[in-house]
């Protein structure tokens, strides 16, 4: 699973050629979740509200990029690193 960012003992990954809806995954120690894109919503699994108010920010601050990232794991393009929060 490629790294995308990782900021604040967060790390944020995204498979390639996932399943819909579009998401990303968020890891924080043994914590993991799956994040829709459009809204931040946590869909799976579970993160601290530290950690996952966190997350929510940093995937609104860079929704136009973790799209372009979604659409390049589905056309078999290499995946491009975010900034951190």
């Amino acid at each position: 699973m490629p790294e995308l960012s990782r900021f604040f003992g967060i790390r944020i990954t995204m498979n390639i050629g996932d399943h819909p809806p579009p998401h990303f995954h968020a890891e924080y120690g043994s914590d993991e979740a799956m994040v829709r894109i459009d809204d931040g919503a946590i869909e799976r699994d579970y993160l601290p509200g530290r950690a996952a108010r966190m997350v929510k920010e940093w995937a609104e601050l860079h929704r136009a990029e973790l799209e372009d990232n979604w659409a390049r794991s589905h056309s078999e393009r290499p995946l491009l690193r975010i900034a951190p929060l």
